[in-house]
């Protein structure tokens, strides 16, 4: 039986492809349960980052604050390197058991990691058992955060009606984005309500037990969503089917995910995350003025996704991702340019990048999805994924860092947009799958 004549076990001989649309009270549930989880990991991530130099001189001997900063950031490292990794175990798990599972134990080990750090004893307290508690959490952390996205993005986009699935695919970096600015604006209000001795001492905790709660409540709504139709309908042989002969088969789609995402990760983090930072420490901008103006660019962000989204449910993949990669390579060095010390340059700068990186991070989700079929779509995404963004996305902000210093302000510039014209390379590669019906197998490249 091919994958086209597979029928619905919940209405036996009628063929899979004529499945009935998700009920209203369904799709509700998987926007929700899908976008609650996926916020919830990205705002862990967020809180790190923000509260670092608080917790730093907590955690790890603060004779040396320099080292003990330094060494809070080399483990935020250490949850990028933890990635692949996660995509691997819970993309075999998305595979082999189901999406919904794996996305439920991705959001519950997040939880976990986030329980940890807000619990952790102080270097004072416990010595070197302080800073390994951080190790694991965020290894922890690193693990769940390389399946949540894949198994997400699976989940949502074989959910999705298939003529919207690129307006439902939006709803990861729609998600994303807005946990990444929750936990930005937490740290904003407790750093205006509480002193820096209550910081130190305890204030920076309350964004990590405040995770943990929020990962409990992901963890209730996941439980309670429904398992994809495309994974049900999967015989138990397919099922078991060896994992690596899969991967082997189609590696030239998981080759396509890393130069689709190269180009997106390097931009994005520079632009989307690193460009408030670069903005008060190397151009002398008010970090207060800075964070503003970060949080209004990634609003236009938000406005942008859902547009970009139901713009590739018209046009086609092919065209949105040509706009983003194209047209982000081509602001680059411009926006970079126009960057200086004010604020309103940081707002215009950023605004103008994320409209155009908006485009790709819309449908990303939905196009990595149509290039897999059911049986590894899960791993097929998320291994590359994981690696590449491990590589090039959890190195970009120190590359921009040392380049800069190295070889001059516009050699990361350079860079980038190398990266982008990759990206540009390997949109001719990969077919128009706008409207496509995930039952239908992709062409594999044979194994050998």
């Amino acid at each position: 039986m091919t994958t086209n004549e597979k029928t619905n076990p919940a209405h036996p001989g009628h063929p899979a492809k004529h499945l009935p649309p998700q009920p209203v009270v369904s799709a509700r549930r998987t926007l929700l349960g899908t976008g609650v989880g996926n916020a919830i990991e990205w705002y862990d991530w967020a809180v790190y980052a923000t509260f670092a130099p608080f917790f730093a001189g907590q955690l790890f001997n603060n004779e040396d604050p320099a080292s003990a900063v330094l060494a809070t950031l080399a483990i935020f490292a250490v949850g990028f390197l933890a990635r692949p990794l996660g995509g691997f175990v819970f993309g075999w798990l998305g595979d082999r058991i189901g999406r919904k599972y794996s996305m439920t134990l991705a959001v519950a080990l997040a939880s976990v990691g986030s329980l940890l750090i807000g619990i952790a004893p102080t270097y004072a307290a416990m010595g070197a058992l302080a800073s390994v508690t951080l190790l694991v959490a965020r290894l922890i952390q690193g693990l769940a955060h390389g399946g949540e996205l894949p198994s997400s993005q699976t989940y949502l986009s074989e959910m999705a009606p298939k003529e919207k699935r690129g307006f439902w695919a939006t709803l990861i970096y729609t998600s994303g984005t807005v946990g990444t600015l929750f936990g930005i604006l937490l740290g904003a209000v407790l750093t205006l309500v509480l002193s820096s001795e209550q910081m130190l001492a305890w204030g920076w905790r309350i964004p990590f037990l405040l995770g943990a709660a929020l990962g409990l409540y992901g963890l209730v709504m996941r439980t309670r969503m429904k398992e994809t139709d495309l994974f049900e309908q999967e015989t138990t042989q397919e099922k078991r089917e060896p994992m690596w002969p899969q991967i082997i088969r189609y590696r030239k789609q998981a080759l396509q995910v890393i130069g689709l995402t190269v180009g997106l990760t390097v931009v994005y983090y520079t632009w989307g995350i690193v460009a408030p930072t670069y903005a008060s420490t190397s151009l002398g901008m008010d970090r207060g003025a800075a964070l503003w103006s970060g949080v209004i660019a990634n609003i236009v962000f938000l406005i942008a996704l859902p547009i970009w989204g139901k713009v590739s449910d018209k046009i086609g993949r092919k065209p949105v991702l040509w706009i983003s990669s194209i047209g982000a390579a081509t602001m680059h060095f411009p926006m970079t340019w126009l960057l200086q010390d004010s604020p309103w340059q940081l707002v215009v700068s950023m605004s103008v990048m994320l409209i155009f990186i908006a485009a790709s991070a819309a449908i990303v989700p939905a196009v990595y999805a149509e290039l897999f079929p059911t049986s590894i779509r899960t791993i097929g995404v998320g291994v590359p994924y994981s690696i590449c963004v491990a590589l090039f996305g959890g190195t970009a902000p120190y590359l921009n860092s040392w380049l800069t210093a190295n070889a001059g302000p516009n050699a990361f510039a350079f860079y980038t947009v190398t990266l982008l014209l990759v990206s540009v390379a390997f949109i001719f590669t990969i077919p128009e799958t706008k409207g496509k019906d995930l039952r239908e197998e992709p062409i594999a490249v044979p194994a050998r």
